[in-house]
């Protein structure tokens, strides 16, 4: 059973608060982008996010259960087809809250909240470092008065020549125009 939240609801009631966060999931998968207050944006993202990882998952029941939420069968066949296959590839975070301010008649903090259509981007494999083998290995105990030898190495960086820089016509010209400032200025 799912944990009720703490504190006001959106709206009056429970049912209230189920038929406004269905309206806002209606509006953001027709818009792609919605702007509305941040706390309504903040309660939206997980109801949003549920309903396209069953569009995901794409069979007859999960249909239903997506129906039976947003009440428009338009906006459930552009979920089902246009924007699970969109986000096939991402794991979650589908949606992206930015904060925009201030409204001007209430103050009320305001929020866009839109669908994150973008590919994911390969990254690459974190680099994972080999701290424990390092720290496991026995260090050579010598004598606190002795001196481990030091190796002296040589190194040499080659580097490549320069290449003679050419002028062109523009550098000539801004380096005329500096030199008349400069006399001017005396």
């Amino acid at each position: 059973m799912p944990k009720p939240t703490k504190g006001p609801r959106l709206g009056g009631g429970p049912a209230h608060e189920r038929l406004l966060l269905s309206n806002l999931a209606n509006a953001l998968f027709t818009h792609g982008r919605i702007t509305t207050t941040e706390t309504k944006a903040k309660r939206l993202r997980p109801v949003a996010e549920r309903l396209i990882t069953f569009a995901k998952r794409g069979d007859l029941h999960a249909r239903r259960r997506v129906i039976s939420i947003l009440r428009d069968k338009s906006v459930v066949h552009t979920l089902f087809t246009e924007i699970a296959p969109q986000v096939e590839d991402r794991q979650g975070g589908y949606t992206r809250i930015t904060k925009l301010g201030f409204r001007k008649g209430d103050n009320a903090p305001l929020a866009s909240i839109e669908l994150v259509l973008e590919p994911v981007s390969g990254k690459p494999a974190p680099v994972k470092r080999d701290a424990a083998p390092a720290a496991a290995a026995p260090v050579a105990e010598t004598e606190p008065t002795e001196e481990a030898p030091v190796e002296e190495t040589e190194t040499t960086e080659e580097s490549a020549p320069v290449e003679a820089e050419t002028e062109t016509e523009a550098a000539a010209e801004v380096e005329s125009d500096a030199a008349e400032k400069s006399d001017d200025a005396e």
